[in-house]
């Protein structure tokens, strides 16, 4: 094709600083990935800056922003918490569940 660089870069809307630089990659990327997954398998409840912190106590050189890329790009998440059921409080201190008596009572 006999059209420019910069006339091409102008046409699909991306700068020219990208066609140049070559992105690199890290050696230790897939293993790193392959310890942030199963850290995440274990501790279910932990987000993406507890499990850096465990990846940093265990002698992986990392910061969040690394890890949080890697935990986006995996697709993981942090399931939402279950909401506590209602109680009705008594005044002696005891917790008690209020007991259906008929339908759509609670």
């Amino acid at each position: 094709m006999n059209i420019s660089e910069r006339r091409a870069c102008r046409a699909l809307g991306q700068h020219r600083s990208t066609q140049r630089k070559v992105p690199r990659g890290r050696d230790d990327e897939e293993a790193l990935t392959a310890d942030l997954v199963a850290l995440a398998e274990k501790y279910g409840r932990y987000g993406y800056r507890k499990i850096s912190a465990l990846l940093k106590a265990a002698g992986w050189y990392v910061n969040d922003k690394r890890v949080e890329r890697i935990w986006r790009r995996e697709g993981l998440k942090v399931p939402a918490k279950q909401p506590k059921r209602g109680r009705i409080w008594d005044n002696d201190g005891s917790c008690v569940r209020l007991r259906p008596e008929h339908r759509n009572h609670v």
